[in-house]
């Protein structure tokens, strides 16, 4: 009896992101572009550059709990925006936390994991702000007169409406360099969801007939019959025939990730946690040894990757802003370990295929 087949969702380009998402709605959010968002009591990842030192752009946040664990859990993947610095300036990162107690949500003195980083912006909306306005007031005003008093209410207002951190929030503001970690310093592509669908839902005969007549037109383009060599390539059985086959791997690879991906060219990103990748070239030797998790010396498995169509989707929200990748796959800790109280990312492993019209045609 076969074994049952690890099912495969497809992501794909949905709605822009409008202006800055904040709280569970932003972090729940799988996206492409922007600026990374941060789960409870976890800072979000800000890496640089390997190659060349800069700040990375974030290319995809997913959020994808696993079945069966209570985690909350975030991928983030960025890459260097920059021309030349290849493979080297991408990196993955995962964070997770632990659903937020309702209780510990409204007793900020009990100790809970992320009552009080959940709260970061009580200062400017929860009761710490409301508190603090009567002494605020009171400030110097001693047995002053109502009048008095209302003067230095307008100056409160005046205050606050200077310090208003709400430009802070829109997506192209200006950083004027007073925190290095504000999101206009970064590199950024435009925000957009990702919305997910299954694969089997695109496993139609209109969508097969389309992807039999793209791989008729490959073919003819490129002068080979990719039937003809994928049936000698199972079929051989000596040394000569097996040299003829393998001269042509890397088509028989490519042929391969073609028919699969044919029926939604549109996917932007493939995700199969434990399942198989599809590679768009010889698989690299690191993937038959993979590092083992920095963190708890297990073994990494792949959980999903990045698609040739999402090169064409992201688009710089300033002028000058690209990357070329032909695939690029993510592996990750197959027990999914997260220390307790645990509050940086944890970097994990990919690997990048360059796309095939400059490896294996040139």
């Amino acid at each position: 009896m076969a074994a049952p087949r690890t099912p495969v969702l497809l992501g794909l380009r949905d709605a822009a992101v409008p202006g800055r998402p904040t709280g569970p709605s932003a972090w729940t959010a799988s996206k492409l572009g922007g600026v990374p968002d941060a789960l409870p009591a976890v800072g979000a990842p800000r890496p640089e550059c390997a190659a060349c030192g800069q700040p990375l752009a974030l290319v995809v946040q997913v959020y994808c709990p696993l079945e069966g664990s209570p985690f909350h859990r975030l991928l983030h993947v960025f890459a260097c925006a920059r021309a030349g610095c290849g493979a080297r300036s991408w990196k993955v990162f995962r964070s997770q936390s632990l659903p937020v107690r309702e209780k510990a949500a409204r007793d900020p003195q009990e100790k809970g994991l992320a009552a009080v980083d959940w709260c970061d912006g009580a200062d400017d909306w929860g009761s710490d702000s409301e508190e603090a306005s009567p002494s605020q007031l009171t400030v110097g005003s001693g047995s002053v007169s109502n009048g008095a008093r209302d003067v230095d209410w307008t100056g409160q207002l005046q205050h606050l409406r200077l310090h208003d951190p709400a430009p802070e929030a829109a997506l192209p503001a200006a950083s004027h360099g007073e925190r290095k970690v504000l999101p206009s310093t970064e590199p950024q592509f435009l925000p957009y969801y990702i919305g997910v669908v299954d694969e089997d839902d695109y496993r139609d005969l209109g969508a097969l007939d389309h992807a039999h007549s793209l791989l008729r037109e490959y073919q003819r383009r490129e002068g080979i019959d990719m039937e003809e060599l994928l049936s000698q390539s199972f079929s051989s059985k000596d040394n000569e025939k097996y040299e003829k086959t393998t001269v042509k791997s890397g088509d028989k690879i490519f042929y391969k990730f073609m028919k699969r991906i044919s029926v939604c060219q549109e996917q932007i990103l493939r995700y199969s946690w434990s399942g198989e990748p599809l590679f768009l070239t010889c698989p690299p030797s690191v993937v038959s040894d993979l590092p083992a998790c920095s963190h708890c010396g297990g073994q990494r498995t792949f959980e999903f990757q990045l698609m040739p169509a999402l090169v064409s989707v992201l688009s710089g929200a300033h002028s000058g802003l690209s990357v070329e990748f032909g695939t690029v796959l993510i592996y990750t800790c197959e027990k999914s370990c997260w220390p307790l109280n645990h509050q940086t990312p944890m970097e994990e492993f990919c690997v990048m295929q360059e796309d095939p019209d400059e490896v294996l045609y040139k």
